[in-house]
């Protein structure tokens, strides 16, 4: 009998549950609900954390730990405003020897490579037919130059009319002129050195026809050298005689000094760049001609500058800071920055010598934060250069 009943009332449930199941509302319901509950256990186990963050608001916060960084001291230093460039060397005369007329060579009187002197015989070409010209007038001009004598003592005595005599005295003036230009061309036949210098490469021979398209050798003047260079136009009021330059070149490791002694009064619209000479002595002769030259042009210099490492600077919107160790914690502190070297910038304003600046820990540290110095630098070497 007891049997029986709970039978019944199990299928009196069934019953029921079959109709609730059969009204839509409902089953929309039972099924959100068990999607509801299925996405809070997926999702439990990620809001864990963040849950018990919640849970400790409010909280006491424990005293916070101090970030060790370390810093380097602000020391007055000196630092040099420069610029990079690159540039040629090139002689302080420099031409190609040549002949101003035509001929053959008929004597050359250089070794390759050797010093000469100004005024020194090089290369001689052929003037036989002018040599016989120039003998030729001489003795013509020593003839009328007799004749122009007893002229003038008879023209003294009244035998001779003034314009008689003036006609002999221009035809000695003509054949001067003449056993002039022969002499002149005679000249020409002979090249020689017109300064001081090293001759190059020859490139004829005794023998060789040569004319005024031919070259025949090289001579310069390497007892100083000259350094062609150029650097933007928006360093053009800067740039002065004056200026001191250093270089260096290819194969060498020494580093070479020279001074600006011409700058060229207009801008090149080419290329937007000022043409700029500096001068500098070549006494050991390791400069030759054509090089390439690493330039570092001095601008400027500053005494009692305040430099600290560019890693030290925060970027702001329009501007930097600096953190500053003080008193066990970071301090912040806004500055204007000034010329940079390689790794170093000017500060103009905001700090002051013997501050501490904080070199690392800048994405962690913020101001007011307690700080660890773990290490303290300080720069070893006062004189610095502004490389731009």
């Amino acid at each position: 009998m007891f049997g029986m009943q709970n039978k019944t009332t199990e299928q009196e449930k069934s019953t029921r549950l079959k109709k609730l199941w059969a009204d839509p509302s409902l089953r929309k319901k039972t099924v959100a609900l068990f999607l509801i509950v299925m996405a809070a256990l997926l999702i439990y186990p990620k809001l864990a954390p963040v849950i018990n963050q919640i849970s400790l608001i409010g909280a006491e916060d424990p005293e916070p730990k101090p970030t060790p960084v370390q810093a380097t001291i602000v020391t007055e230093s000196q630092v040099s405003d420069e610029i990079r460039a690159n540039g040629t060397i090139r002689a302080l005369q420099n031409i190609n020897l040549s002949s101003e007329g035509s001929g053959i060579v008929t004597g050359i009187y250089f070794e390759e490579g050797s010093e000469v002197e100004r005024g020194d015989l090089l290369v001689k070409i052929n003037d036989t037919e002018l040599q016989a010209e120039l003998r030729r007038a001489e003795f013509s001009l020593q003839l009328m130059r007799e004749t122009e004598k007893r002229q003038q003592q008879l023209f003294e005595g009244g035998g001779v009319s003034q314009e008689e005599y003036d006609a002999v005295l221009n035809q000695l003036n003509i054949l001067e002129s003449e056993v002039d230009l022969i002499q002149s061309q005679i000249d020409k036949t002979e090249i020689r050195a017109p300064f001081d210098g090293r001759v190059g490469l020859r490139y004829v021979d005794e023998g060789s026809y040569i004319s005024p398209n031919t070259q025949i050798a090289t001579l310069q003047n390497m007892s100083q050298m000259n350094i062609d260079f150029s650097v933007p136009e928006r360093y053009a009021p800067r740039v002065n005689p004056g200026n001191q330059v250093s270089f260096t070149i290819q194969g060498v490791d020494s580093t070479f000094a020279g001074e600006v002694y011409a700058v060229e009064p207009r801008i090149d619209t080419r290329t937007r760049t000022l043409q700029i000479r500096a001068r500098t002595d070549n006494e050991n002769g390791m400069l030759r001609p054509g090089g390439f030259a690493d330039i570092n042009l001095t601008l400027g210099s500053f005494d009692n500058t305040l430099l600290v490492p560019s890693i030290a600077l925060i970027p702001r919107s329009r501007s930097y800071s600096v953190l500053v160790y003080s008193g066990g914690v970071a301090e912040e502190r806004p500055v204007e920055t000034g010329v940079r070297t390689s790794n170093m910038v000017q500060i103009s304003s905001g700090l002051a010598p013997g501050d501490t600046v904080l070199t690392t820990g800048l994405l962690q540290v913020q101001p007011g934060m307690p700080v660890e110095l773990t290490q303290i630098e300080m720069p070893a070497n006062p004189d610095y250069r502004a490389i731009q």
